[in-house]
């Protein structure tokens, strides 16, 4: 039998989830129960709210509201990994593909950092939020990570924990295998995580200095081809997570 069924649909809610707990749905989310995936009174779903675990719900439509109630529990929550995404923000659809991927590969924050050539400073949190949302309904994944505000590089390496580990994903670190690295960075044994890419315009020679001035810092290649600032995303994580996160049986 399937570890998990990706045939449910799924419906992220704020409310509290437990046994016979009663959710009342907002209009946008009644609109697309009813009237787009065409479920009727009585269908079931799962739903998760990031605390309570995910839960078997039984729809309640009425002529004017539309609600649900917790059945029973599919899935307990499970602890996520301290693992932050940092990354100069990107324009528009390639943004709300790096915040999905960033979403599915197990980010549990999600941080812009402004530096010298960021595309651009305006970040839309609200489009951050909801990409979060639609990414974690449609992969099954039960804790949410959390949308941070826009900070500027200085600021954010002012303020840094030598408690967390700062994997800088750096385009002019040309011959270091990264599986090396982070082989070597396993050793620190930190469990505070920060993936750290950049702008498509690279750092430059300042923000470079300032970031490998820190402690607790394990500079990291993406290879031998320039990356886009979404594709930078998959392949900084997908290393991080197989060296160091929750792709690996851990045996610490």
């Amino acid at each position: 039998m399937a570890r998990y069924d990706f045939t449910a649909r799924r419906l992220y809610v704020e409310a509290p989830l437990g046994a016979g707990l009663r959710v009342e749905l907002n209009p946008a989310q009644a609109h697309h129960l009813r009237n787009v995936l065409r479920l009727s009174d009585g269908a079931e779903i799962r739903v998760f709210n990031g605390r309570d675990g995910e839960w078997r719900a039984v729809l309640s439509i009425g002529p004017k509201k539309v609600g649900l109630v917790a059945r029973d529990l599919t899935r307990p929550q499970e602890a996520a990994l301290d693992l932050h995404y940092l990354f100069a923000p990107l324009k528009h659809a390639r943004q709300d593909y790096m915040v999905q991927k960033a979403v599915e590969m197990g980010a549990a924050l999600l941080q812009p950092v402004l530096t010298r050539h960021t595309q651009t400073e305006r970040v839309n949190l609200a489009r951050m939020r909801a990409n979060v949302i639609a990414a974690a309904e449609q992969c099954g994944v039960l804790a949410l990570p959390s949308v941070a505000a826009p900070m500027p590089l200085d600021s954010l390496l002012a303020a840094w924990s030598d408690a967390r580990l700062l994997i800088f994903c750096d385009e002019d670190a040309d011959g270091l295998d990264p599986l090396a690295a982070l082989a070597a960075a396993k050793a620190t044994r930190k469990t505070q995580l920060s993936v750290l890419v950049g702008p498509e315009g690279g750092f430059d020679s300042g923000e470079r200095a300032a970031i490998l001035s820190r402690p607790s810092v394990v500079r990291l290649s993406l290879g031998p081809r320039i990356l886009r600032g979404d594709t930078a995303a998959v392949a900084g994580l997908a290393l991080v997570q197989a060296a160091l996160g929750d792709w690996r049986m851990r045996q610490d």
